[in-house]
């Protein structure tokens, strides 16, 4: 059914530099679209930096858009032009979804608990795990956070280079009033204590056209993995997921991460329940468009 495009359409869109990859406009659209919903999604450039990010933000409020999503570059950029924070997006520091409200937008972060809720739609906990998390730039950062404020147990934080790691395990167990963030050196992983570990993989490291790297290729650390997850979407099968398969353990790439963020910015723009059939319609629309079997 094409939908009809009127005096009451109601828009959405993304900011970020660059858009011309996305796949949000066909989460929103087919969203929409399903749900009978007078409202399209489209993709905005936005070049520069936090002015030019300022200026996106208010020229949309000033166009009665709806909502927006934001991308690198410029989820924090548009911090300082928020009327309001949601409590994580605060705690992380970074913000993809900004929600319409009386006088400006709202920020959250939609990215995390898009992750908690992709996790949990495979069985996967954080509540009392002891979790590896393999970076710490800012998705790192926002991970250890999502860890440490559901619950994990111990989180160890891997990254080249340790002062980088010891800097978000001090801001994240402060901001969280827990001591479960640890600091590691990525060439001591065999210095992890005895068990299995749930780790998630948040460098760019494997990320296309790069397939054949991962930011450890020791195969006797993958064997301390019983679940591996990736927030890489392309390519769908990373060396990382790979070397967690060889070794026994079970692997997830982070396409319904993305699904999930931009489910629940949909949600909270249209003040609505997506039900899990329509989520899953969406994700293999999404797989079909990526041209991904599993």
């Amino acid at each position: 059914m094409e939908m009809e495009i009127n005096g009451r359409t109601r828009v959405c869109g993304l900011i970020g530099n660059p858009v011309e990859h996305t796949l949000s406009p066909l989460i929103h659209n087919t969203l929409a679209e399903k749900l009978s919903h007078n409202l399209v999604y489209v993709p905005f450039l936005v070049e520069g930096g936090e002015k030019e990010a300022g200026q996106a933000v208010r020229g949309a409020y000033a166009l009665n858009v709806l909502g927006m999503n934001v991308t690198v570059p410029h989820k924090e950029h548009v911090i300082p032009y928020l009327t309001e924070l949601d409590d994580l997006a605060d705690k992380i520091g970074a913000v993809n979804t900004l929600v319409r409200t009386e006088g400006g937008y709202k920020g959250y972060n939609t990215d995390m608990t898009g992750l908690y809720r992709a996790m949990s739609s495979e069985g996967i906990r954080i509540e009392g795990e002891d979790i590896i998390v393999l970076g710490a730039g800012g998705a790192a950062r926002a991970v250890a956070f999502l860890c440490a404020s559901y619950g994990a147990k111990q989180v160890w934080l891997f990254n080249r280079t340790i002062e980088k790691a010891e800097q978000v395990a001090e801001e994240v167990n402060a901001k969280t009033g827990r001591e479960c963030i640890r600091p590691m050196r990525l060439s001591d992983y065999a210095m992890l204590p005895e068990g299995k570990f749930l780790a998630i993989q948040c460098t760019s490291v494997g990320l296309y056209p790069n397939v054949e790297q991962a930011a450890i290729v020791d195969a006797a650390f993958y064997e301390r993995i019983h679940t591996g997850y990736d927030l890489i979407y392309r390519p769908a099968e990373t060396r990382f997921m790979r070397m967690v398969r060889e070794a026994g353990g079970k692997a997830y790439h982070g396409l319904k991460m993305l699904l999930y963020q931009g489910v629940i910015a949909y949600e909270l723009w249209n003040q609505v329940e997506v039900p899990d059939e329509l989520a899953d319609e969406v994700y293999k629309r999404m797989k079909e468009e990526m041209g991904i079997e599993a």
